[in-house]
């Protein structure tokens, strides 16, 4: 009979340490979906940045690309004033 008292006491703790065991790792789980949660967020702020950034690195590209060395900049510049006389020079034909 002790045989048996013994077992069952046995398997209580068992139980016992089981179901502690199952609440604990219930605990983890939830802290680790909230901290994958924060990760997934971070990825995401992370990946629209890099999606403005790589936009901004496009407008530069195009911007150098049109100035090109600093000869060519000035040239540009010129280019660039030469071009606005001639569009105030229409607007004033076209009001008169």
């Amino acid at each position: 009979m002790k045989t048996i008292l013994e077992k069952v006491d046995l398997l209580e703790d068992k139980l016992t340490r089981l179901i502690l065991k199952q609440e604990q790792l219930l605990h983890e789980n939830d802290l680790l979906k909230q901290s994958e949660q924060l990760l997934m967020n971070k990825v995401s702020e992370k990946e629209a940045l890099l999606l403005d950034l790589e936009e901004k690195y496009k407008s530069l590209k195009v911007a150098n690309a049109m100035v090109g060395s600093k000869e060519d900049k000035h040239l540009t510049k010129i280019k660039i004033n030469t071009l606005i006389r001639e569009i105030d020079k229409c607007i004033v034909q076209l009001s008169e």
